[in-house]
């Protein structure tokens, strides 16, 4: 009971500010600006989050063109902390390079995750005719992915079945990951 009520904490930490991480790398990577005067509303949560962590990074690991490093490296860094963590309380049983393997992972699905989510919130709200700051926002997120989709599958009846199809490409993602992950520690 212990060990599931730490992990459980753990993986929401882990989760909400590694997911912070990934938003932020994703963000920069897609030239979203940020800063608390460009009117993006997840900006300033994304810097609270995360600046504790990403920008002592920073200082020692330079980017990589569009690619922040740091902030893939924090949420690296938080996955693998949470592992080594459990892994401590459960025991410390089997090999140390197994948690490198397993926050690789962590991270993978993380990502996937944070997609899904991102995708059903785009949806939910091409629904409802707004002009809020979050559904541009959404919209710049989930566009690059959508676009490719949306050259190969047209509108049926007039509805934009794109959204639906990366899900689903997603969820087929996440279902590989697992089995890539069960593969590859077992």
């Amino acid at each position: 009971m212990f060990y599931q009520i730490i992990s459980l904490l753990l993986e929401v930490v882990v989760g909400v500010v590694g997911g912070a991480c990934l938003l932020r790398l994703y963000m920069q990577f897609l030239r979203i600006p940020m800063s608390a005067g460009s009117g993006n509303p997840l900006g300033r949560f994304v810097f609270a989050l995360t600046d504790w962590i990403v920008l002592p990074l920073r200082r020692v690991l330079p980017s990589l063109g569009a690619l922040d490093t740091a902030s893939l490296v924090a949420a690296f860094v938080l996955q693998l902390a949470k592992f080594v963590l459990l892994w401590l309380i459960a025991g410390a049983g089997g090999g140390f390079f197994v948690l490198s393997v397993l926050a690789v992972f962590g991270l993978l699905s993380m990502a996937i995750s944070g997609l899904t989510v991102a995708v059903i919130v785009y949806a939910v709200l091409s629904w409802v005719p707004t002009s809020s700051v979050i559904s541009g926002l959404m919209a710049r997120l989930v566009d690059p992915l959508l676009t490719p989709i949306r050259r190969v599958l047209p509108l049926v009846g007039g509805i934009d079945l794109s959204p639906l199809a990366l899900l689903l490409l997603l969820q087929v993602a996440a279902i590989v990951l697992g089995s890539l992950q069960r593969g590859a520690l077992f």
